[in-house]
């Protein structure tokens, strides 16, 4: 049975407590992911975050422990934002449709983050490598297609099969055309939605 009495005081601090940490983390890291656009990996040193923030080393440090800390935080901050705008995506009733709506919500996070997206996915602080638990984490943020292709399996739209195998074609089909398309090769959208749809064409269970 959960409990409708107040905070009180202490819980109402403590509550404000957090909220005020969260917001101060949340700051931190758009300063940082800024610095890392504007002047390149060398410029993400703690002393440079927390002058820009306007704010005591100390802090930094108590925030993330040290640079590699701080490059980790960012690195799943960009996959928690990632999460974010993927569930703000309104669901269907029907998941074939929800996963086609999913597709290119994908590429718009990713092309609206190009700082968080460059740290994720092109190694932009050299020598940096997430620890396994960050990997984890990092690719249960993208969950939400594995749900829904688990759904589309058991609707007969997609074959019998794993849902993270198709999850992960996917996944691989996007980055490549994203990818392309970042670095210029590509204009628009249109390989993007050509590789991604094959990739789920691909897996189609058989309507014969």
């Amino acid at each position: 049975m959960t409990s409708s009495a107040p905070l009180g005081l202490q819980g109402a601090y403590l509550q404000g407590e957090r909220a005020n940490h969260d917001e101060l983390r949340s700051r931190l890291l758009d300063v940082a992911v800024n610095v890392l656009v504007a002047d390149g990996p060398d410029s993400l040193t703690i002393r440079r975050i927390a002058t820009e923030a306007a704010c005591t080393t100390t802090v930094v440090y108590t925030m993330f422990g040290n640079r590699e800390g701080l490059a980790e935080a960012l690195y799943l901050e960009g996959f928690e934002r990632f999460r974010r705008l993927l569930e703000r995506v309104p669901q269907r009733r029907d998941p074939f449709e929800y996963l086609n709506a999913l597709v290119p919500a994908y590429r718009q996070a990713c092309l609206a983050e190009p700082g968080y997206y460059s740290l994720m996915f092109e190694r932009a602080i050299p020598g940096f490598e997430p620890s396994e638990r960050a990997r984890t984490l990092a690719r249960a943020a993208l969950n939400i297609f594995d749900r829904v292709i688990s759904d589309c399996i058991s609707a007969g739209y997609l074959g019998p099969t794993q849902p993270r195998k198709i999850a992960d074609a996917l996944w691989a089909a996007a980055q490549g055309a994203i990818s392309l398309e970042r670095s210029g090769h590509l204009r628009d959208a249109t390989s993007y939605e050509a590789v991604t749809q094959a990739t789920i064409a691909y897996y189609a269970a058989d309507k014969d």
